[in-house]
């Protein structure tokens, strides 16, 4: 629950920051000179490539978070088996270990979402949250494929 009110909060603070953005972006075209109408355009750009980010890294969360639901309801999340260390953080070793599981699971099923989905944990706990997006988006494009 903290992680969404953190993420609404960030995403309230961009879309009040492309506003504002844009509002100047506005006002130099307005202007009507050769010179601010081009930075106007290219001020305006911004919040548009902004915009667009934020709605697709939404349209991925919330995707993620239906498949997470799904596959609880199935009872085919992944149990918390790490071991962590004193600070709370993940032990590497631990996660490495689940991380083979995972992708050895994967590599028997590269059809199956729940397996991509597994492995995307595995990633995130391994901190590769690059694989751990393309993993996550995998399971999201198969999820779909299924229906």
């Amino acid at each position: 629950m903290r992680a969404k009110i953190t993420y609404f909060a960030l995403a309230a603070a961009l879309v009040v920051y492309f506003v504002l953005v844009g509002s100047r972006g506005v006002l130099l075209i307005r202007e009507g000179t050769a010179i601010t109408v081009t930075f106007g355009i290219a001020v305006l750009v911004l919040p548009l490539i902004g915009v667009w980010f934020l709605w697709k890294t939404t349209q991925f969360a919330r995707k993620a978070n239906a498949l997470a639901a799904e596959l609880e309801a199935e009872g085919g999340l992944p149990v918390d088996e790490l071991k962590r260390l004193p600070s709370g953080r993940i032990d590497r070793e631990s996660a490495d270990e689940v991380f083979a599981r995972r992708r050895a699971e994967t590599e028997d099923a590269p059809d199956d979402w729940r397996c991509w989905f597994r492995l995307a944990i595995a990633y995130h706990d391994a901190r590769d949250t690059p694989r751990a997006r393309k993993a996550m988006q995998r399971a999201i494009t198969l999820h779909e494929g299924d229906k």
